[in-house]
């Protein structure tokens, strides 16, 4: 397949190589003057862990275009959040019918987040992946497991030739029923550890607190009626960030599911990217619904991001 990624960045350069690797043609579309700035090639040191744990190191060489082209079997879109409305206005002008998979996280109902893209010709997902890109060097990491709705009528098409495309490079794919309340319930999560990122200093600060988890923990159990009030179903994992006792919970992230060594972990060791736009938006949400979020609000004021709630 003919595949263009939308940005190079840390999630689609990843997934490019890998899909490289097995036999696809991958190009990448930058914004004008990138091309120049970002060069033919990128330093790769990041961990793959669909077959075991292997570490790749090598100089690979990108091919990076200015212009979006119509000869495409498929369009792969992961940005930053605020990005995907300026993205998706653009992609509605010059792709046509050419497939697009949004491989991104979403806080606004999905047709909305999109517009005026047709949802007929969009699937949605979201990777298994993390790192961060620093003066042209990657570092971090894939799992074996990606996310993908399960198919709407009209997108089974899609559906499948996504499917078959990641199983082809050895992914195994989670299928998600309902997939806006599966991101709806990953974004809350996200402003969640978000939170804690604004009050540590840094991701990797944030592994180096012994308290950083507990507070996620309380960060999640103030954002769960936010959710609610939106008529979403609590998922299992946000569920368990809100039952869990906070020491007990500290003690879960940094012992196992962050423990030293592993990819998890070191996928938010090398996590460079500016925290807080989640934050930002459940709290602007809670404030329409009438809900307070105080350990949110606070953190906001503390960074002195406060002012664009009301913006």
């Amino acid at each position: 397949m003919r595949i263009l990624f939308f940005g190079r960045g840390l999630i689609s350069t990843q997934y490019a190589w890998a899909l490289e690797k097995a036999g696809h043609t991958v190009e990448f579309y930058v914004r004008k003057g990138r091309k120049a700035t970002f060069g033919g090639y990128i330093e790769l040191e990041m961990w793959d862990a669909r077959r075991g744990k292997q570490f790749i190191k090598e100089s690979w060489n990108v091919q990076l275009h200015e212009e979006i082209r119509p000869n495409y079997d498929l369009i792969i879109v992961s940005v930053s959040t605020e990005q995907l409305p300026e993205v998706a206005q653009l992609l509605s002008t010059v792709t046509g019918n050419t497939p697009i998979l949004i491989f991104n996280n979403i806080w606004q109902d999905l047709k909305s987040a999109i517009s005026p893209l047709v949802m007929n010709n969009v699937v949605f997902g979201f990777p298994g992946a993390g790192g961060g890109i620093t003066d042209n060097r990657l570092r971090g990491g894939f799992f074996k497991m990606i996310f993908l709705e399960k198919p709407r009528a009209g997108t089974e098409q899609i559906n499948n030739m996504v499917k078959e495309l990641f199983e082809s490079a050895h992914f195994k794919i989670s299928w998600i029923k309902d997939m806006q309340n599966w991101l709806w319930n990953h974004f809350a999560m996200n402003a969640a550890m978000e939170a804690e990122v604004l009050r540590q200093g840094s991701f990797p600060a944030l592994l180096n607190h012994r308290d950083s988890f507990a507070n996620v923990g309380k960060n999640m159990r103030e954002i769960a009626p936010v959710l609610r009030a939106r008529g979403a179903k609590i998922d299992m994992i946000s569920l368990l960030l809100t039952k869990i006792p906070p020491p007990l919970l500290s003690m879960l992230f940094n012992k196992v599911i962050f423990a030293k060594g592993s990819l998890a972990r070191l996928s938010i060791e090398y996590n460079n990217t500016k925290a807080g736009f989640s934050v930002i938006e459940v709290v602007k949400e809670a404030k329409k619904l009438g809900i307070s979020l105080p350990r949110l609000t606070a953190t906001l004021e503390n960074n002195q991001r406060h002012n664009v709630i009301d913006n």
